[in-house]
């Protein structure tokens, strides 16, 4: 995907602890403008070829200064400020893999879902994650802490409106999926998830928005046996994504 030229933002992030710093630290997406390391840090926990590249940028504290600084959070002796693309469109331009799949997000709200669903995103080899700009979780630390360093490997889209994203998506031979409890919904492991994908995930509550959900080509759900009728929204997102990356391997 060649976005470019549609960056909305270049917002400062910060990320703690040794996985989220590898992860920046390797990435070509993400801008390292700040790393605070205490003394007692633990120097082989990173491979030193990377951190050589940011010596500019590393500010060694001793215990007690960073204590002050980062009391509140489970550091592990390394903190990062970064900058990193969002994009404002879906460009498809030029795309030709097969089986692209995109993510959107209708109203999903809590933070700590998104970054569970950024990090499983990532794991299932997801393309990119459509986020609509009102009515949503915002790309925030708590986020990108959470996703443990995913977001560095996914393509993030704030849309103004996510029905044009969805009309993007099938303009250029997707098909959306939208994820709903509902006996007129198709079982999952009936539904064909190959292809150019795009999944609509609605919030815990509401599900996906009536007018959205018009424009989703499938409903799939996943029934449930518990007393309790709905999963968490990442949970979801996890059975599914782990589902359609089971029928591209029976497919190969």
């Amino acid at each position: 995907m060649k976005n470019n030229k549609n960056l909305s933002r270049n917002n400062e992030y910060m990320v703690y602890g040794i996985n989220g710093a590898e992860s920046i630290l390797s990435s070509s997406r993400c801008r390292v403008v700040n790393i605070y390391i205490s003394e007692s840090f633990n120097f082989d926990l990173i491979k030193e070829k990377r951190l050589n590249q940011f010596k500019e940028k590393i500010e060694i504290l001793n215990k007690n200064q960073f204590q002050n600084k980062f009391s509140t959070f489970r550091t592990q002796g390394i903190v990062i400020y970064f900058t990193y693309k969002i994009f404002s469109e879906l460009d498809l331009k030029g795309s030709k893999i097969i089986n692209n799949c995109f993510l959107i997000l209708d109203s999903i709200k809590d933070p700590q879902n998104l970054g569970q669903i950024l990090r499983t995103a990532e794991c299932a080899g997801v393309d990119g994650i459509i986020l609509p700009e009102r009515r949503s979780a915002k790309v925030s630390n708590s986020a990108f802490q959470v996703s443990q360093g995913a977001f560095c490997n996914l393509d993030i889209i704030i849309s103004k409106n996510i029905k044009y994203s969805i009309n993007t998506l099938k303009e250029n031979g997707y098909w959306v999926i939208g994820l709903e409890n509902s006996i007129e919904s198709t079982l999952w492991y009936k539904t064909d998830f190959s292809g150019k994908i795009g999944f609509v995930f609605g919030s815990e509550g509401e599900g996906i928005r009536p007018l959205i959900k018009k424009y989703c080509d499938i409903l799939s759900t996943i029934p449930m046996n518990g007393r309790i009728n709905s999963l968490n929204v990442s949970a979801s997102v996890s059975a599914i994504l782990f589902e359609r990356n089971r029928q591209l391997l029976e497919k190969k």
